[in-house]
């Protein structure tokens, strides 16, 4: 093998984790956590929205894995419902805590026309915000950056009047300032494709990291899809609803979202992000699937 080989970029691997909601489902999570961490993944996203409540279990959660794990945390943020000044004392915690990494969207609008909808009205100018509380904190971050990420839409976003408008806002996102997009779910290989060959026309540069979710429940299938708009393979459906147990049904799940993301990364996809749902196993299997190459056993074979 020749030292280029040796020495080429592995795919990134991250999760994305909920907040537990009670302590039946913290200890959930740190089962999850435990198990994750045998795969050494890149970072671990932790999801922030919803009742203060929640919020603050975001932040207790982010602490654990900067306190008590050597996983690396991307904290969520959404800016519907915030001010500027409360948005940018959430970013001075996050650096206090020693996040480096924060995946920045709008988040859903509330149900209530008359709510509250914050300051700022979409992801690029979050990305903005962020960027300037960096640069007052360039000290404590050694003259680095914070690692931003964004959405980006295989599929059309529900409330975007077409597909090639929200490569212009991911586009808009970019110059504001982030540096990399992770996918919302999509259930067609090449929806990826078109999605990274479109955003690339468009002048998109930052890497656009598929996101893919384990289809082994169908209630959390039906209900995405009634979220994003986006329905699953019918033939992939029939298959789960006629499963004869669960454990047949994690199967096909696991192997469909292991052929999803092996297309991705066979199209070039830089890395892969999987939607846990704070089902750990589930993930797991799919990364043992894919057998993705770490950086941990490309450093072996390069001292080897």
């Amino acid at each position: 093998m020749t030292l280029a080989a040796r020495t080429a970029v592995p795919p990134s691997l991250s999760y994305e984790l909920y907040p537990p909601a009670n302590a039946q489902a913290e200890a959930a999570v740190l089962r999850a956590i435990e198990e994750l961490g045998g795969t050494h993944p890149d970072y671990v996203s932790v999801t922030y929205s919803g009742t203060p409540e929640r919020r603050r279990a975001s932040i207790q959660l982010i602490e654990h894995l900067v306190g008590a794990t050597r996983l690396r945390p991307l904290a969520h943020l959404t800016c519907v419902g915030e001010t500027r000044d409360s948005l940018e004392l959430l970013v001075c915690q996050f650096v206090g805590l020693g996040v480096r990494g924060v995946l920045a969207m709008r988040g859903d609008l509330p149900a209530d026309a008359q709510a509250c909808r914050g300051d700022l009205p979409f992801a690029r100018y979050l990305v903005e915000l962020i960027r300037r509380v960096e640069g007052r904190h360039s000290a404590t971050l050694a003259g680095g950056r914070m690692a931003i990420g964004v959405a980006a839409y295989p599929n059309r976003h529900p409330e975007s009047p077409s597909f090639e408008h929200d490569i212009e806002v991911l586009v808009s996102k970019e110059r504001s300032g982030a540096d990399f997009a992770i996918s919302q779910v999509y259930f067609d290989p090449a929806h990826y494709v078109r999605l990274v060959a479109a955003a690339r026309a468009a002048g998109v540069t930052i890497p656009i990291i598929p996101g893919v979710i384990p289809m082994s429940s169908v209630r959390r299938l039906e209900r995405l899809a009634v979220m994003t708009g986006v329905r699953p393979d019918p033939a992939l459906l029939h298959r789960l609803e006629t499963a004869s147990s669960d454990a047949e049904r994690r199967r096909i799940g696991v192997a469909a979202a292991a052929e999803l993301a092996r297309a991705a990364l066979d199209a070039g996809a830089p890395g892969l992000h999987l939607y846990t749902f704070n089902d750990a196993r589930a993930s797991v299997e799919v990364v043992e699937a894919l057998d993705l190459p770490s950086t941990r056993t490309l450093s072996a074979s390069v001292s080897a």
